[in-house]
């Protein structure tokens, strides 16, 4: 028997190293080398390894492209219509998913959620590796889930893992979470590169061969990324991740990756007593309580796959007595910020280098689409000048260096969404062409910044007349 020695090992690409290193000689990844004690397989163990490799467990032989029948996939209804959304049409027999958010965010009420959906239905096995079976029967409970082809395991052996799986053959077996489970045939510990990745490569060949639906829970580490090896994500078909500030109430689910949709679809949720619900009209939800006649307030239509929505821009800026003024960006991007601020300053001279700038998007909803920019820009003109823009307005567009507005995508959805929830002023680009525009519907074409400029001194115009009016 031979006598176990310690090894590193990159958490991103698997190298492994006999001394720690602060730099990966494989993939360049810095301070990614982790502990772990290996103990040399015998012979008979390496062979069993090896042979756990492959997807489906028989031979492949090579078959003519052309004569080659293109599979019928499956979807299996989740009955939750946002988690369809974000899959695509919901979960694609044989394949393998992966959940992963921050701790406390919502998880397991999701997937006990779907297993009260759909568990009358379709014989689903919940593997628990982290509670046990009375914690998972009070959560059920106060969902009010239960299926009648519902199984709870609570175990963290892969081997007595697959024995139930065999005995039972779900349709959707959920693992909770893979980093608590553990491989005869990896000494390393629980939670481990080495055990994850062996894990997760055993249950995605059951899902392949079998053709069982396998959702897997991930664990998020404290830089935000999912915990264990990066191959994980590459294994998997569909990479969901939940998104949310714990002190709020609301969730998103968005699909990092999707073999069988798009990802840029997302599912928005609302945390309750009673579980997650779903939120059909997250534009409303986004727009609650926004505050009128404040200045540094702008609404925006986004696209996120094939769903407009309306978030809202709020900009604060004020005279700094900093050397180097304060930077703070959240929802959007802190370097797309930078631009905006250097072109706003360039082409219309405004003095933002002597203060302090704030952006934020409402609700925690991160914008990473150029539309956004004609928002951004009223927002901070607004700010900066004390003009409040009128909680009817709207505006898209993308702003270029040269102060310039250019045409966005899916301007029809954006013009119907906005006209749906009631704005009556919608700023867009020059060259952009909308058909049928209401007569109650008056629409800003921006050709530049000078034209977000006018559009906020005819605002200060109106307001001050309203006021001499009274």
């Amino acid at each position: 028997m031979k006598q176990p020695k310690k090894v590193y090992v990159c958490s991103e690409c698997d190298y492994q190293s006999a001394k720690w290193m602060g730099r990966c000689p494989s993939c360049n990844a810095w301070n990614s080398f982790t502990e772990e004690t290996y103990q040399p397989p015998e012979p008979q163990k390496e062979s069993a390894r090896r042979r756990s490799v492959s997807p489906t467990g028989e031979k492949e032989t090579a078959v003519r492209f052309r004569d080659f029948e293109s599979p019928q996939y499956m979807r299996i209804d989740t009955g939750i219509g946002e988690l369809n959304r974000v899959l695509g049409g919901g979960l694609v027999a044989g394949s393998a998913v992966l959940l992963a958010g921050e701790p406390g965010i919502g998880k397991s009420t999701l997937l006990m959620q779907l297993c009260g959906k759909i568990g009358d239905t379709v014989t689903i096995l919940y593997v628990s590796g982290e509670e046990s079976k009375g914690q998972l029967k009070l959560r059920s409970a106060r969902l009010g889930a239960d299926g009648e082809k519902l199984y709870i395991l609570t175990d963290v052996n892969l081997n007595s893992i697959t024995e139930e799986y065999d005995k039972i053959k779900p349709d959707i077996m959920i693992v909770d979470s893979i980093q608590t489970m553990y491989s005869d045939l990896s000494s390393t510990m629980q939670g481990s590169v080495t055990q994850v990745r062996e894990c997760a490569s055993v249950l995605i060949g059951k899902a392949k061969s079998d053709g069982a639906a396998v959702i897997m829970v991930g664990h998020v580490n404290k830089e935000g990324g999912i915990a264990g090896p990066k191959v994980l994500e590459h294994m998997v078909d569909a990479v969901l991740s939940f998104e949310g500030e714990r002190r709020q109430s609301h969730r998103i689910i968005r699909a990092i990756k999707n073999r069988y949709g798009s990802t840029n679809e997302i599912g928005v949720f609302e945390m309750t007593d009673e579980g997650l619900n779903e939120v059909e009209n997250p534009s409303a939800m986004l727009l609650e309580g926004r505050p009128i006649g404040v200045s540094g307030s702008c609404a925006v239509c986004i696209m996120e796959g094939t769903r407009p929505l309306i978030a809202e821009v709020q900009a604060l800026v004020t005279p700094s007595n900093l050397a180097s003024p304060r930077r703070t960006a959240d929802g959007i991007d802190y370097n797309r910020m930078n631009l905006l601020l250097a072109v706003l300053e360039k082409r219309l001279g405004l003095r933002f280098s002597s203060c302090d700038v704030y952006l934020n998007v409402v609700g925690g909803l991160r914008i990473d689409e150029p539309a956004a920019d004609a928002a951004i820009v009223l927002a901070l003109v607004s700010s900066m000048r004390d003009i409040p823009v009128p909680e009817n307005v709207i505006a898209m567009g993308e702003l270029g260096l040269a102060g310039e507005f250019r045409a966005v995508s899916g301007i029809e959805q954006r013009f119907s969404e906005s006209r749906r929830l009631g704005f009556t002023t919608i700023a867009i680009p020059k060259r952009s062409t909308i058909k049928d525009i209401p007569a109650d519907v008056e629409v800003v074409r921006l050709g530049s910044m000078y034209d977000a400029l006018r559009l906020l001194a005819s605002m200060q115009e109106n307001e001050t007349a309203e006021e001499n009016t009274k």
